[in-house]
């Protein structure tokens, strides 16, 4: 059993497990300290835990983070969170400058090894560093106590026998040390966690203290240098504001991260960014996921949402100026929303922070004109960045330098492949802007009107001869072709049919497509029975759009037979001549 030294009170459950671990399972001859402050200057730092083993003093920084955790440079990405620095870059910052400090104490602490680990306290905690960088340098708690007990993690020219330094050791730091009593408090936001961050901002997930149980919120704390010259501190202080500025002029949007407050710290060696605590990933991580977390359509999705935030900054007369996958944050619900403001320019002004932008940008989503010179970032590089990002997703790797070599995707349509080309024009003049962009996205996204189905109408089959119908002579009788007649009774031009009943006249838009007299139409001595929609256009059927009408065929017009045609002969007149034929009698 290990035996507590000294130290404050553990700040989360997290950091409460880490110490109970230790002071029931590490060896006797360990001794701990926890949540203490320790003086760097005119500043201080907070830390977690010490360990003084046999063979080192091990500096410790808790973080209860879950889930799968992948690093990528200084930063890492867990699942549904926001992106922050690597904890282990500012953890072996402070163990240097806590090495100077006993060094200053004791000259002899020289030869005493001040090692440095982060410990994930997540059941399911999974840390992917694929360059190595960070791993070294990071435990969970089942491998803490064998991690500690590494003595080959002592580099060559230390002790590796830190007993007759025990008690040098012990002086030193009580003379230096300070126990923390508190949570870290910035004005009424008390911390419930320190998610990371470098030598410049800290991030933090804190509270309302004054509202129990309220909603969290993300806490970006700037260092500041209060005793430096008047052009260096206004300078500093300028990159400070430089997000708040930018996001201030933004309206609230469901697209971009929203700032709730900004303030300073006492003598302002500290400023304090609030912003909503969006529980997401960063896009960096969708990226990487193999096979990838969202379909397709989800993809389109995420990108019509950075295309959708970026309209509506760039509507606002702001500039991102360092968009990347680390700074496009996928909500659990699927939206995408912009974040990382540091850089953006918020409209005109006389400074500018574009020369801090060579430190922290990548180049890969860096258009071509702002390669070698970032303060040509305008509104169309935001574009060409939002190309490239859209493309990786889409496709799973970088584009191609000249846009027009990339090759097709199987998925993505055709439109949407080519609205990312002309994105990434290298040409600034060419590229859409960002409202144009989104408008030829949902374009392209939008589906196809159905081709209206055009119906053939069947050939009617030929009518045998002997089944034509005839002019009944009985009604029509020789006058009913003499044009002298019809002229006169112009009621007897339609024929009808003796023993059945006189159909009334056709009305309506349809009365002139009904020809009666047409011997394919009908049985022998049978009337046509016309369908109802034989009655008129089909533009005019219920129920029927009027862009599927088809084109109406002309009535057919009965030609006038020429004069000195002999009118053809009455069938009773036929029927006769045949009988007197057959039999040689009169009928």
């Amino acid at each position: 059993m290990a035996q507590i030294v000294g130290g404050g009170s553990p700040v989360n459950d997290a950091e409460r497990r880490v110490i109970a671990h230790l002071r029931d399972s590490a060896p006797d001859d360990w001794l701990l300290l926890h949540n203490i402050e320790v003086p760097r200057g005119d500043d201080t730092f907070e830390v977690d835990v010490i360990v003084l083993t046999g063979h080192s003093l091990c500096v410790i920084d808790v973080k209860g983070t879950r889930g799968r955790i992948e690093v990528a440079g200084t930063r890492w990405f867990p699942l549904r969170r926001e992106a922050f620095g690597s904890p282990v870059a500012k953890l072996r910052g402070n163990g240097r400058a806590l090495k100077g400090l006993l060094t200053q104490e004791r000259r002899e602490l020289d030869r005493v090894y001040v090692d440095s680990l982060v410990v994930l306290t997540g059941a399911d905690a999974e840390l992917v560093d694929p360059a190595g960088r960070d791993s070294r340098h990071v435990t969970d708690l089942a491998g803490l106590i064998g991690t500690l007990s590494d003595v080959s993690r002592v580099r060559r020219g230390h002790t590796t026998d830190t007993a007759p330094y025990g008690t040098a050791i012990i002086e030193a730091l009580n003379g230096s040390v300070r126990r923390s009593t508190a949570p870290p408090r910035f004005g009424s936001w008390e911390v419930e966690e320190q998610l990371g961050g470098d030598t410049r901002v800290t991030e933090y997930r804190a509270i309302n203290a004054t509202v129990p149980g309220s909603e969290t919120v993300l806490l970006r704390v700037y260092r500041a240098d209060p005793l430096a010259e008047e052009e260096p501190r206004a300078a500093e202080r300028r990159l400070i504001t430089n997000a708040y500025q930018a996001l201030t002029r933004i309206p609230p949007h469901p697209c971009v991260v929203r700032a709730r407050d900004f303030f300073a710290i006492d003598d302002e060696s500290r400023f304090v960014l609030v912003l909503d605590d969006v529980h997401g990933q960063a896009l960096h991580l969708h990226l990487t996921a193999s096979p990838s977390t969202l379909s397709t359509a989800a993809r389109l999705d995420v990108v019509e949402d950075m295309l959708l935030g970026l309209a509506h900054v760039h509507a606002n007369n702001v500039i991102h100026r360092a968009l990347s996958p680390a700074c496009v944050l996928v909500t659990e619900e699927g939206r995408a929303m912009l974040t990382g403001f540091d850089y953006a320019k918020p409209g005109p002004r006389a400074h500018t922070v574009a020369n801090e932008l060579p430190n922290v940008l990548d180049t890969h989503y860096a258009a071509p004109e702002c390669q070698a010179m970032p303060e040509r970032m305008t509104a169309a590089s935001d574009v060409y960045a939002a190309g490239v990002i859209a493309f990786q997703l889409l496709t799973g790797k970088l584009p191609p330098v000249t846009p027009d070599a990339e090759p097709a995707s199987g998925e993505a349509p055709v439109e949407v492949m080519d609205l990312l080309r002309r994105m990434r024009d290298h040409a600034t003049h060419k590229r859409p802007t960002a409202a144009e962009t989104l408008a030829d996205l949902r374009r392209a996204r939008r589906p196809r009107p159905a081709e209206p189905v055009r119906r053939v109408p069947a050939a009617q089959p030929p009518v045998p001869p002997h089944l034509a119908v005839r002019p009944d002579p009985a009604v029509s009788g020789p006058a009913a072709s003499d044009p002298a007649v019809s002229d006169a009774r112009p009621q007897d031009v339609r024929p009808r049919h003796t023993g059945h009943p006189q159909a009334p006249a056709p009305q309506g838009p349809g009365a002139a497509g009904v020809v009666t007299a047409n011997p394919g139409a009908t049985d022998i001595g049978r009337p046509v029975k016309h369908k109802p929609e034989e009655h008129g256009p089909e533009e005019h059927r219920p129920g029927r759009h009027p862009r599927d009408a088809r084109p109406q065929a002309p009535a057919r017009q009965e030609t006038a037979r020429p004069e000195g045609v002999p009118a053809r002969e009455p069938l009773i007149d036929r029927l006769r001549t045949r009988f007197r034929r057959i039999t040689g009698k009169q009928p």
